[in-house]
């Protein structure tokens, strides 16, 4: 201690030198602790070190673009119930970033379990909702509620598709009309035969919301047969409501949109008899133009050689599509067997057919007789839809 120093000198000295002791060791604590703290979360904490690096870009290969993958579903996103409109339901979705920048999306669908068709297609209803419209796809009008394209541009033709393999070998259709004329055919039809098999239900029929609901649950697609004039009209009457040639345009439209209002969930339209019709430019052009701008496919029986509507379909870009053989002409089963044979050499030669027939019990029992075999032997049957003019290879 010095004995001259001021007084209160060495307290205040001796302060100074005790603080900077202090900081010192509180200093060197903290940076042990420091140290200690972020060895232990990095031991515990590995995955961020262990983290994918980023994409490098400019490290690609031009002519490979890089594909970014991610699942996504209607249900993620609306958080519980089931969605009817969401064209992506349960689709993988992959975004493909190209070398100049783009983005392009893709969607797949997810792996099935189980039996049934692969590829879903992009817009396809949810099947457990099949027997019930989308109502985003309908439109209040005089005649009933009558389909239209969706907001978003979704067809009905689409949505209510039947989902196929989407494999591009031999692929037959097979139609099957007059669905709502007879109770017990209506029943035979929908129950008995495979559900790969397209329903064609006569808008002159009876009970067709019931049997509609009961063959789309099944998983059948359906189509709208609509009556049409013959060359023999009126002596051959298709009956109530048949377009006639002669008619004005309005009493064209507000037949068919009758006939439209009969039923829903059906993807397109089906002449039933109309060989005069089919054959009248005049005629034709509205009745074509509206099925067109309601998001519908036009399937002609190919009943008539004179019939114009693939003309129209090529035309205003209509989904269209004639059938091959009648199957059933001749209400015998050797000989309805014979035609589905004829019907199958057709596709083995140009890669798809479509067959026409009835609901007679005849026709029916040999439908599915033969359809077993036919998909044992490597044909896919598929919804008319899978072989408009949209779907050729």
């Amino acid at each position: 201690m010095d004995l001259h120093a001021p007084l209160g000198q060495e307290r205040k000295g001796g302060s100074r030198v005790k603080r900077r002791f202090r900081l010192s060791v509180l200093g060197s604590t903290a940076a042990v602790l420091a140290l200690v703290g972020f060895s232990a979360l990095t031991a515990l904490s590995p995955l961020p070190l262990q983290g994918t690096p980023p994409i490098n870009l400019a490290g690609a290969d031009k002519e490979t673009p890089i594909v970014v993958a991610e699942e996504k579903t209607a249900l993620d996103e609306a958080g519980s119930g089931l969605s009817r409109s969401r064209p992506q339901d349960g689709a993988n979705v992959e975004r493909t970033v190209t070398d100049d920048g783009s983005v392009v999306t893709k969607y797949t669908p997810k792996p099935r379990d189980g039996e049934g068709p692969v590829i879903i297609g992009s817009h396809i209803q949810d099947p457990r909702l099949a027997g019930q419209p989308n109502d985003d796809l309908l439109e209040d009008s005089p005649e009933g509620r009558l389909p239209i394209i969706g907001t978003d541009g979704l067809k009905p033709v689409e949505f209510y598709a039947r989902p196929w393999s989407g494999a591009r070998g031999n692929r037959i259709a097979i139609v099957i009309g007059g669905i709502g004329l007879s109770q017990t055919g209506s029943q035979k039809a929908i129950r008995e035969l495979p559900d790969d098999v397209t329903l064609a239900f006569a808008a002159t029929g009876n009970s067709l919301t019931r049997w509609m609901q009961e063959a789309r649950r099944k998983g059948h697609e359906v189509v709208l047969q609509v009556p049409m004039e013959p060359f023999d009209y009126p002596n051959n009457d298709p009956g109530r409501g048949t377009l006639v040639a002669e008619k004005n345009k309005a009493t064209n439209l507000a037949n068919l949109h009758q006939a439209m209002a009969q039923i829903t969930n059906y993807t397109g339209i089906m002449n039933y008899m109309g060989a005069r019709f089919l054959s009248d430019e005049k005629a034709m052009d509205p009745i074509m133009r509206d099925i067109g701008n309601r998001g519908l496919l036009f399937l002609d029986d190919g009943s008539t050689a004179r019939s114009l509507s693939g003309d129209f379909a090529k035309a205003i870009g209509i989904p269209h599509a004639f059938g091959d053989v009648m199957i059933d002409a001749q209400l015998d089963r050797k000989a309805i067997l014979a035609k589905l044979d004829e019907l199958e050499r057709i596709a083995q030669r140009n890669g798809q057919a479509i067959g026409i027939g009835s609901a007679f019990d005849e026709t029916i029992s040999a439908v599915a007789e033969w359809r077993e075999e036919a998909v044992a032997r490597g044909i896919e049957i598929v919804g008319v839809s899978a072989l408009t003019t949209d779907n050729k290879p």
